[in-house]
């Protein structure tokens, strides 16, 4: 690609495989370019990005999922778009361009959209995928938004960038598609929808 990296696998005690997969990457590319950073249990999606913050070298920091839900080849758009622009976050979008869901059934996919719907009326986000979590940011920006972020769960994501429109930083979209995970199974039940719900309104009455 020309650009200098590195790749930080955060794994809190998966029962998938996914450290020793993880080991022999590091042992066919070198722990130079793959960091494996394993912590004994799950401790949360924010503490998770805190953890990987402490031992990113670059300027920029390209946060996704490991399990290929978001697919490595829209990484060198992200980039591209962050040049064109000079963005301080570039997040991938489902909902616009030739952006999409695949592998989700219709119960998720409206719970999705009503999710990211209420959110535009309500906190006009300046951004349609307040969900997601496939992001670029440039590293001190992400290092103030976890500083001011509070939420846990499914508001997490949404929170960022809703903090980020607060503090003045400038966001830039690329359309991905998403692509459900072919093993295990979503964690959004009924629990995951109230609190998001709660977390949406404490938002709104804060910003």
């Amino acid at each position: 690609s020309g650009n200098n990296f590195e790749i930080i696998i955060i794994d809190d005690g998966s029962p998938d495989g996914t450290q020793e997969i993880a080991e022999q990457l590091e042992k066919i590319y070198g722990s130079d370019k793959i960091l494996l950073r394993p912590r004994p249990r799950k401790l949360g999606l924010g503490t998770a990005y805190i953890h990987g913050m402490k031992h990113a070298t670059g300027n920029f920091i390209v946060i996704m999922d490991a399990d290929l839900s978001h697919h490595p080849k829209f990484i060198p758009e992200f980039i591209r778009k962050q040049k064109e622009g000079n963005f301080d976050i570039v997040s991938g979008t489902r909902y616009k361009g030739n952006g999409g869901v695949y592998g989700w059934d219709l119960k998720r996919k409206l719970i999705s959209r009503g999710a990211n719907f209420i959110t535009q009326v309500l906190l006009r986000p300046g951004a349609s995928d307040l969900t997601g979590s496939f992001r670029l940011y440039r590293k001190e920006v992400l290092q103030k938004l976890m500083e001011k972020c509070v939420s846990k769960g499914y508001v997490f994501q949404m929170e960022m960038i809703v903090r980020a429109r607060q503090l003045g930083y400038t966001i830039g979209e690329v359309p991905i598609s998403f692509v459900d995970r072919v093993y295990g199974e979503s964690k959004l039940g009924g629990n995951e929808i109230v609190s998001f719900l709660k977390g949406l309104l404490t938002l709104f009455a804060t910003t």
